[in-house]
Order: C-alpha cells, then structure tokens, then sequence
C-alpha cells in the first residue's frame, strides 16, 4: 500500500525528525574490504622492517661490529620517533584526511626500505641506522589507525572484527619478521656471504613496500560515498567549525577512565615490545645456535595473538562486553607471562613454544581489545587521537622496558628480567579492573536506533490519517 500525505499535514520526513533520511543514507561500501586489506598491508611491510634487525641480533653485530644495545636501538627508535610525532600526525589525519595519511606511511615505508639498500657493508651502519629511522617516521603514520578506518568504513555490527583485522596486518609483519630473517640469513662467517644475504632480504622488502606504496595511490579512498553507521554519520554530520583538536586532547586528558586504559594498555604493549625486541637474546641465551627456532618461537607468538585477536574482535561485536573481555584477556596475559618465564630455562624447546603460544594468544590478542575499548570511552572524539594516545603510553613504556629488562638480563638473568615484565603485568591487571564501562558509541547507536523506530511508527501515525481522511487518495495507483 501506498501512503500519502494529507493536503496540508506536516511532511512525514520532518515528522520524523529527518530519521528517514539520515537511515537511507547509512550504507555499506564494498570498497571497505580492499581499503582494509591494502592498509594491513603496507602496516605489515612496516611491521616486519620494525623487527628485522631484532630477530637476527647476533648476525647483525658481527656484521656491523656494533653493541647488540646498538641492535637494539633499530628497533626501539621506532617507539622513540613516536612519541614527539603522534601530534603532528593526528592533527594531520583531522585536517587532511585518512587518505592523505595511507599516502605518508606507505611512501616513507617504501622511501626506508630503499634507503637501507644502500647500507650493505661492516661500515654502512649510520645508512641503516636512517633507513629505519625513516620508516619508524612511517609507523607513526600506521599505528593509531586501525580503530580510525574501522569506524569510517564499516557498520556497527563489523566495526571490532575490522578493528582486528587492521591490527592482523601489523602484527602478521612482525610475524614475518621472526619467522623470515633467520631463514635468509645464515649466521655464517664469511662477511660477504653475510652481505649477499642481507642483500637479499632488503632488495624483496624494498620491491614490496614500493608496490604497495603505488597500490595506494590507486586505490585507497578518503571515505565511503555513504556513512556505514549511525554514529558516523552523527560525526561526520557534525559541523567542522565545531571540532577544535586542541580540546579533543584536553577532554581525552580529562577522561579519567580513558587514561587508566592509557596506562594499563601502555604497560601491556610495553611489555610485549620488550619481548619481542629482546626474544632473540632470550632464546640463544638458554639454547646457542637455535636463532631459526628463536624466531619460529616470535611466529608462535605473533600467529597465536592473531587468533586471540580476531576472536576477541567477533566476541565484541556479538556481546559488547568491553571492560570484561578486556579485563579477562588481561588477566590471562599476565599467567601466561609467569608461565613462559619459569618454563623458559627447563632446555625443551617445545615447551617454549607451547608457553609462548599461550601468552602470544593472550597478549598480543589484547591489542585491538585496547583501541576499540578506548574508541567506545571517547566517542564522538577522533579514533586516530584516542589510538594515538594509548600508541604513545606503549611507546614509552616499551623503550623503559625494553632498556630496564635487558640491562637486568645481562647483570642477572633472564628469568629476573622477565620477573620485571610479570610485576608490571600485575599492575596494569589491578588498574584495569577500575576502568568504568562508559560505552558511549555503542549507547549512541542505541539512541540512534530508538529515534529511527519512533519516526518508523510517527510515520505509520501519519500513513494511518491519511487513510482515514481521505481514503480515495490512500487508493494504490494502477
């Protein structure tokens, strides 16, 4: 049937509020899927050249005859680089956009890889040592974006597992990243077999990064023709004049809840930054000669968070039990910290391996737990501020940690090293059992949906007065 307007009644869009419209315009872009592959990509290349160096620590030394602190460093100047940058960035990504941020990251990943190339002999250090200080300027590019493009391109009812997905490409390079560099590079000792190795390597990342840099350009867009969701829709409806960058941060600042998940998510990812850079060490202390296995036990690690991630992200988006799931996963991470810590130096590799895969599942599956938890305390803020500012607390607290532990290491153990990384654990568990459930994006799209039914029904109101009053006209046209 057919419902028209009464002569003279109000327009049944205004009766409505205008719900009618703002729902018909809520529409999903198939284009969503590509943007969020090639993002996970170009995160990935960054991701594996952040750990390359770290996976292979031994090598590297010989081969520059440098500290293995110094070794160290290339990844830990990634975290440095930053902290000073995320502002500039995130006033970058509301003033320029998201694709004009895809094109920086993936440009000066690509612009790193290829400078690197240039770094293949004992003396070239300082080449290398720029190379990777350009593509830790890249990672500040990448890092607080995953919740950022989630939210502008997917539904409400896809936006966590999107989230996840984001992150898979960062935590899937690192991944690469144990599991490749031992397998191409032989610990031999002949320096230019060493060179010819390292050649290798850096001539396949440096193709690749530069591929997708050219992939973006082509296909990555600003944001979908339509809002996926209602909430985006309320923001992106929201006047500009209205958004001042500055009070975003001073309102982010004063949300207590906020900065206890910036602490505990700092002193989570610290610790995971701190384990990863320094897995290596760890391993060849307890098992000499296994660096391959070093870095098939970082893959566990790292392919085990995977699958704790992408579960978490479908239970958010099933359940919306934020502060729990983030919570238990908390938890979990801390007994499976303890557990590899005192399995480590029982001199069986499978058990390694097993310990590690369960505190990989845990740990590293907390990530996106922490960006989408934040974006829920912070809405209508900016995701990429929200997700800069818990990239920042992890980045301190992982050089802290990093330098902390293995200073501890080489003066009394890896197992008191570790022990550092457990009490930290604990900490972040107690404070993150005092974050409030203040989910206001998910009570907007409630709010939201409970207008739109009211216009549904102040619609059938109207439809059903038409009728009445003039029932000729309410007659289906043939």
């Amino acid at each position: 049937m057919v419902l028209l307007e009464p002569a003279g009644a109000p327009s049944l869009s205004a009766a409505a509020g205008g719900v009618g419209d703002a729902a018909a315009v809520v529409r999903l872009s198939r284009l969503r899927w590509a943007v969020l592959l090639l993002f996970s990509s170009y995160s990935l290349c960054n991701a594996f050249q952040w750990i390359q160096y770290g996976s292979v620590n031994n090598v590297f030394v010989r081969f520059y005859d440098v500290s293995a602190f110094a070794i160290d460093w290339l990844s830990m100047c990634y975290m440095l680089i930053y902290i000073p940058l995320l502002f500039p960035v995130a006033w970058l990504l509301d003033k320029r956009g998201l694709r004009f941020i895809a094109l920086a990251a993936s440009a000066l990943n690509a612009m790193g890889a290829l400078v690197k190339l240039g770094s293949l002999k004992p003396h070239l250090f300082p080449v290398t040592v720029l190379g990777q200080v350009i593509c830790g300027l890249a990672q500040v590019f990448i890092l607080g974006m995953p919740s950022h493009i989630a939210s502008v391109w997917f539904g409400s009812h896809e936006v966590s597992t999107a989230c996840s997905i984001a992150v898979f490409g960062n935590q899937l390079g690192i991944a690469v990243g144990f599991l490749v560099p031992p397998v191409l590079i032989p610990n031999v000792e002949d320096v230019e077999k060493l060179a010819y190795h390292i050649s290798v390597m850096f001539f396949i990342t440096a193709g690749v990064a530069s591929a997708l840099f050219i992939l973006v350009i082509i296909v990555f867009k600003e944001k979908p023709p339509n809002p996926p969701s209602r909430a985006q829709a309320l923001i992106q409806s929201r006047p500009t004049v209205e958004y001042s960058y500055v009070k975003s941060i001073l309102r982010l600042l004063c949300n207590a809840n906020f900065l206890l998940l910036m602490v505990t998510y700092g002193l989570n990812v610290g610790c995971f930054y701190a384990l990863s850079t320094l897995l290596n060490r760890m391993v060849i202390h307890h098992y000499p000669g296994e660096e391959v296995n070093a870095g098939r036990i970082g893959l566990t690690i790292i392919l085990s968070g995977m699958a704790g991630a992408l579960i978490s992200g479908i239970w958010l988006d099933k359940t919306k039990t934020y502060k729990q799931t983030t919570l238990a996963v908390y938890i979990m991470s801390l007994v499976g910290m303890i557990v590899y810590t005192f399995t480590l130096s029982l001199g069986h590799l499978w058990v390694v391996f097993v310990t590690a895969g369960f505190l990989g599942f845990f740990m590293t599956g907390y990530l996106p737990l922490g960006f989408e938890f934040a974006v829920e305390l912070t809405y209508p803020e900016s995701e990429g501020t929200s997700s800069g500012l818990l990239n920042v607390s992890a980045q301190i607290f992982g050089i802290v940690f990093t330098i902390s532990q293995g200073q501890i290491m080489d003066r009394f153990g890896t197992k008191e090293g570790n022990l550092l990384l457990c009490s930290v654990l604990f900490l972040g568990t107690v404070m993150t059992a005092f974050i409030k459930a203040d989910l206001r994006r998910q009570q907007a799209n409630l709010e939201n949906e409970q207008t739109r039914l009211q216009g549904n029904n102040q619609i059938m109101d109207y439809g059903t007065v038409a009728c009445k009053s003039n029932p000729i006209n309410a007659t289906p046209a043939h």
